[in-house]
């Protein structure tokens, strides 16, 4: 669980530098200090003993705020539960076929991102960049000329985060596939807010977490 919630950080950190708003990590959480792109936390924390103290003062801590509490186990004033979900950890999958394709330029990013429903979220920028020893592998599927699936592979440490999965169930076998080939003998981990997919390839749930708003 703790891979799972120091990858999730990275990602956010990443995701905030490629829209030139990098935070700050420290062993208690990650924040940054002004509001991020939509739908990533203003804070993540990393360690079930992190306190309001550790997040409130290093973010806009004002209406609109939210914080990913990791652990589910935080305490702030003023925040409500935007939504509740369970991390998730797959032992390294088997080698497999796929015809899943990495994506490697700007173009193929934007019709990735319309696919997904997020244009415009993810900046060309993402393809190259690195954060506290992580990168992000952006990898998708075709019906036809047309994206239809994909994922966002994060490789931290010894592990690889799998997030932002779209397209029919069986999208989650290429994503499977895809870690094979590219991290091979990695396990997986990520986080889902209705898990039963993921469980349904061989998933376990590690965890509760949380996310708080400021109204």
């Amino acid at each position: 669980m703790i891979a799972a919630v120091r990858d999730n950080a990275a990602w956010c950190d990443l995701m905030c530098r490629a829209h030139g708003r990098p935070g700050t990590f420290t062993d208690m959480a990650w924040t940054s200090p002004v509001r991020t792109p939509p739908y990533y936390p203003d804070a993540v924390t990393r360690s079930p003993l992190a306190t309001a103290g550790d997040v409130l003062p290093h973010i806009d801590a004002g209406p609109g705020a939210s914080v990913k509490d990791s652990f589910a186990t935080l305490d702030l004033p003023g925040f409500e539960v935007l939504f509740e979900a369970q991390w998730i950890h797959r032992a390294a999958p088997e080698p497999a076929g796929t015809s899943w394709q990495v994506v490697e330029d700007a173009a193929t990013l934007a019709a990735w991102a319309a696919a997904c429903d997020l244009p415009g979220l993810f900046p060309p920028s993402l393809l190259t960049l690195s954060t506290a020893g992580t990168t992000a592998t952006i990898v998708y599927g075709r019906t036809g000329d047309a994206v239809t699936e994909g994922a966002v592979l994060t490789a931290t440490g010894g592990v690889v985060g799998v997030s932002n999965v779209f397209g029919p169930a069986s999208a989650w076998a290429n994503v499977m596939a895809m870690a094979a080939r590219l991290f091979p003998g990695r396990p997986l981990v990520g986080y889902e807010s209705d898990p039963s997919t993921a469980l349904a390839h061989g998933f376990t749930t590690t965890g509760p977490l949380r996310v708080l708003l400021k109204p």
